[in-house]
């Protein structure tokens, strides 16, 4: 299953030194922006009738019954794709479900660098396990990249889709322990990709 994990996701950034209009960020609002996750998780199914392998769905089926021997993959056994120039990486939250209607579940993970002091931002990625005897779980998405500069709290997933709530800053001038930016975002896979929604944004001390 080809991927990119480095493809940036979520909708596009807000410059640093650019302060958010409070009635902008004040507004509650659903934005649908489509997150293209490197190749995808899910592909084409293959012509001449061939049986698709897991994790390789793709458009309005029906979700298949959950495998009963499938584990949720091991967040803390895969490498991620997340430089953090020396300093180790950290896995801080997991969340575990089916998100492509295979009868398998994947997992989603909140990583970070580990610093001394500070708040990292998070990446959020996709994880899945391959059925075949003694492979490793992988990276095959990225939601979040470090580069959005968000905190990721509240990982969950339900019904197929991903949900977290994203903590971040207005400009460089809001101190790093009071984020002002509180976004509710939402993935699902839909038509060969993720799409992200961000509902409820708000501006004020968290």
């Amino acid at each position: 299953m080809p991927h990119s994990p480095t493809t940036p996701a979520l909708t596009p950034r807000t410059p640093a030194h650019h302060r958010a209009r409070p009635a902008h960020w004040a507004a509650t609002a659903t934005v649908i922006a489509a997150v293209i996750a490197g190749a995808g998780l899910l592909q084409p199914e293959p012509a001449g009738g061939a049986t698709p392998a897991p994790g390789t769905r793709n458009g309005p089926q029906a979700a298949a019954a959950p495998d009963p021997r499938a584990t949720a993959p091991d967040a803390q056994a895969v490498t991620y794709p997340l430089d953090c120039k020396g300093v180790p990486r950290t896995v801080t939250d997991t969340a575990h479900g089916d998100l492509d209607g295979d009868g398998r579940p994947e997992t989603v993970a909140a990583v970070r660098c580990q610093a001394g002091s500070g708040t990292p931002p998070h990446a959020l990625y996709v994880l899945i396990q391959d059925p075949a005897p003694g492979s490793a779980p992988r990276v095959v998405a990225t939601l979040l990249d470090t580069d959005r500069r968000r905190t990721a709290i509240d990982l969950t997933v339900r019904d197929g889709a991903v949900t977290a709530r994203l903590l971040g800053y207005s400009s460089p001038d809001v101190p790093r322990s009071s984020p002002d930016l509180n976004q509710l975002a939402k993935w699902r896979w839909t038509t060969g990709k993720f799409r992200q929604e961000l509902t409820d944004s708000s501006a004020g001390s968290v």
